[in-house]
């Protein structure tokens, strides 16, 4: 069995980030809530496995996804959300993050490339200035944006009602 990715604070990923760079290994990082995880999900973070050598995943913390989703997200606590991509194979490290974006992560990390989701275009990803500022790429991924978890909770509320 896949031993689970460690949740590492940013200061100790960056160190980690560093030593990948001395080896000439590619980082990736992709992004996200990941609150009810689907197959969109699953797709997403396989692809942008794909891209790199290493994959590091940034997941909202509970407070950011109440920022960025109202109040009645999360569905599921931060702190399962992160053991659940801990035992995905194509995940290497997690890291949680606070703020409305992912900016201030990939600031510090400055991963080779930063993964976005097909509900992207590279135009309207919040931070590729970020990320080209520091000479990193941002590349969409993943299958087409036809599964996410405002759907799915839709789904159980209209197949059963209180």
């Amino acid at each position: 069995m896949k031993q689970p990715a460690p949740i590492l604070p940013l200061d100790t990923l960056a160190s980690e980030c560093a030593e990948w760079r001395r080896r000439r290994l590619t980082i990736v990082l992709a992004n996200g809530a990941f609150d009810l995880l689907h197959a969109g999900h699953v797709r997403y973070l396989a692809a942008a496995a794909q891209l790199g050598d290493r994959l590091i995943v940034a997941v909202n913390s509970d407070l950011s996804v109440r920022g960025s989703k109202g109040p009645s997200r999360p569905i599921v606590p931060q702190a399962e959300r992160v053991e659940i991509l801990s035992y995905l194979r194509m995940v290497d490290r997690i890291v949680l993050f606070d703020t409305p974006t992912v900016g201030p992560v990939l600031e510090r990390l400055h991963p080779d490339i930063h993964a976005k989701g097909t509900d992207y275009t590279s135009e309207t990803v919040p931070e590729r200035e970020v990320v080209a500022a520091y000479g990193g790429q941002t590349v969409i991924c993943g299958d087409p944006k036809e599964h996410s978890t405002t759907d799915v909770i839709s789904i159980i509320r209209k197949r059963f009602p209180a």
